[in-house]
């Protein structure tokens, strides 16, 4: 995209940046470095973020959306959908339906769009079981980008991040390494020739005794994923009162270039 002046992202904590901190209290994230590289190609670029975590794909669309589209990027990238699949009892169909309106809301204000699918569970426990839901909200994402004529990136298909190592803590959330290698496959996509491989082989990790994995995956679902669902439950969002890092459209600096 040799045009590419402009972008701004949309979504929920994925595109916010968690877990990936900075030093001023914020979060980076595979957008922001994203953004990064393109600015290293063109100096005019500028750069805009309003996902804010936890927030559901409606809230997504009726929130971010028109403030995207009043911004007139080049380019949205548009990553939504996950929290609502997660929510038990959800649908699939009826959350790609809302995602197929924003995206031709995106088209028809003239912005070119970056669809991003859902990664692939198979080696997180406990979410493993939503694969299939997940499967079926990424068929969906794959007709609309060939509908509205969309890039994507394709989280499932990236199993270099199914090494813990990409992973946060709280295995919901990528690690700087996992944001830094999303970062760099998005990259691709759009055109670039980052010089680091998105999919360059982990180094070797120690093994660890199968009973302290199954220790380690109890805390975990004791200490992040209850506290999450019930949060849904209830109606609550991690990003109840906050507001986008970045909502306006403005130069990027060298930080995570």
């Amino acid at each position: 995209m040799q045009d590419l002046d402009s972008l701004v992202a949309v979504g929920d904590s994925f595109t916010e940046g968690m877990d990936d901190p900075t030093p001023n209290g914020t979060y980076a994230g595979w957008a922001d470095r994203l953004a990064a590289m393109i600015s290293a190609h063109r100096r005019d670029f500028r750069y805009a973020n309003l996902a804010i975590r936890g927030k559901m794909l409606q809230e997504i669309v009726d929130e971010q959306i028109p403030l995207a589209v009043a911004l007139k990027p080049k380019l949205v990238t548009f990553c939504g959908g996950g929290n609502d699949i997660m929510v038990p009892g959800s649908d699939p169909d009826a959350v790609a339906e809302v995602y197929e309106i924003a995206v031709a809301d995106l088209r028809a204000a003239g912005a070119e769009v970056l669809i991003f699918t859902g990664f692939d569970t198979k080696h997180t426990p406990l979410l493993r079981s939503l694969r299939g839901k997940i499967a079926i909200y990424n068929s969906h994402l794959w007709s609309v980008a060939d509908r509205y004529h969309c890039r994507v990136v394709d989280l499932w298909s990236m199993t270099v991040l199914h090494d813990r190592r990409a992973w946060s803590e709280d295995r919901l959330h990528l690690s700087p390494e996992g944001h830094r290698r999303v970062a760099l496959r998005a990259a691709e996509v759009l055109g670039l020739t980052p010089e680091d491989k998105w999919n360059a082989a982990w180094p070797p990790l120690a093994g660890e005794a199968w009973m302290t994995q199954r220790r380690q995956d109890l805390k975990w679902a004791r200490e992040h994923v209850v506290p999450w669902i019930g949060r849904q439950l209830r109606g609550g969002s991690m990003g109840d009162g906050l507001a986008p890092k970045r909502p306006e459209l403005t130069p990027v600096h060298a930080d995570h270039r």
